[in-house]
């Protein structure tokens, strides 16, 4: 148990007027609680806590969670019902983004003894503003995927596949010591670079083209993310142009990034300029993200977003230009907020490299 989450639960829970939260996302359970097995439920009342698994992961909720009365369950929902409906709680909210449908229904007839009441996607917010510890580890494992990118680079040349390069880049992160990696890498080259989600494939990289690389890793349940795109060979004016304009987004919404800023403004400063180069129906999704126990939190950098910057979050800044059958670039970084501005936690130099 970390004290200071706690309140921040609690708090929550007061502002919504409940008796008690019930928390089956496993990134909040970990959060709140320093579990890290894969199943599990956490209750949180104004002065209880409650901690429940099932028998796999007895000897490790013991050694894991601290402040919590431990509980064993054969039938989760079931027994999560039992103890709200054992300790009289008459309003329970409950994460809808993490029940299903049919959970939902099957908890609601089992407690019937009061209302469950959905929590608005905001409840994770309380990850956003991290510790000190969890801004080490942040650290940590975006230079751990860093150094990953740059062992690559003497591999990315023509007649390597994508999927190669994926696969590599892989094993590179995971023998430097990461856990695992943060999400699916995407490797996309040539003509594919205008897809900003693309799988990698079979596709063998040519000469002169563009190959844009999403990654990042995982370590002690704490994310990176990068975007890095490079040239193969050579550059012709206009690759040269969209990654100048590209590049220039993202330092003018990186100029922005402090405290007491709105995410809404940091994207305008990317979305202005890629716009005012003529591009802007070609950047579609947010600037972008919060990053932690999860590669996509709170905040979200986005044109209707009414969050405000807070020492301590961090997010990504990662414009992007995406033609269809040319290609595209995308520049990502992944900074921490500071007192007075920002620290750039990836380390991959983000001038274009021409490999």
């Amino acid at each position: 148990m970390v004290p200071n989450r706690i309140a921040a639960a609690r708090q929550y829970l007061e502002r919504m007027n409940l008796d008690a939260l019930l928390i089956t996302s496993m990134h909040n359970i970990r959060y709140l609680s320093g579990f890290t097995g894969s199943d599990g439920v956490v209750v949180v009342s104004r002065n209880s806590l409650w901690f429940l698994t099932d028998s796999r992961y007895r000897t490790q909720a013991g050694e894991e969670v601290n402040g919590f009365t431990l509980g064993e369950y054969q039938r989760k929902l079931e027994e999560s019902a039992a103890l709200l409906t054992g300790q009289g709680f008459l309003s329970v909210g409950f994460e809808a983004s993490s029940l299903t449908v049919a959970q939902h229904t099957q908890l609601a007839e089992l407690f019937t003894s009061g209302i469950l009441a959905a929590l608005p996607g905001d409840f994770s917010a309380i990850r956003s503003v991290k510790e000190q510890e969890e801004l080490t580890a942040l650290e940590g494992i975006a230079a751990l995927a860093s150094q990953a990118f740059l062992d690559l680079i003497p591999r990315i040349k023509p007649g390597a596949t994508e999927r190669q390069l994926a696969l590599s880049l892989e094993w590179l992160l995971r023998e430097a010591g990461a856990d695992a990696t943060s999400f699916s890498f995407i490797v996309a080259s040539g003509p594919r670079g205008g897809l900003p989600h693309a799988v990698p494939t079979e596709r063998a990289i040519r000469w002169g083209e563009l190959v844009t690389f999403d990654f990042g890793g995982m370590l002690n349940g704490y994310c990176s993310d990068e975007t890095v795109t490079v040239a193969v060979g050579s550059a012709d004016e206009r690759q040269k142009e969209i990654y100048r304009i590209v590049k220039e987004a993202h330092d003018l919404a990186l100029e922005q990034v402090r405290p007491g800023v709105t995410c809404r403004q940091v994207d305008k400063a990317a979305r202005d300029h890629i716009t005012a180069g003529g591009f802007g129906e070609f950047f579609g999704h947010g600037t972008g993200h919060g990053v932690g126990l999860e590669i996509h939190e709170k905040p979200t950098l986005s044109c209707r977003s009414e969050e405000i910057l807070e020492e301590g979050m961090v997010i990504t800044v990662e414009p992007g230009i995406y033609l269809p059958r040319w290609g595209g670039v995308r520049i990502e970084d992944t900074v921490s907020v500071t007192r007075d501005g920002f620290r750039l936690l990836t380390k991959v130099p983000k001038e274009l490299m021409i490999l």
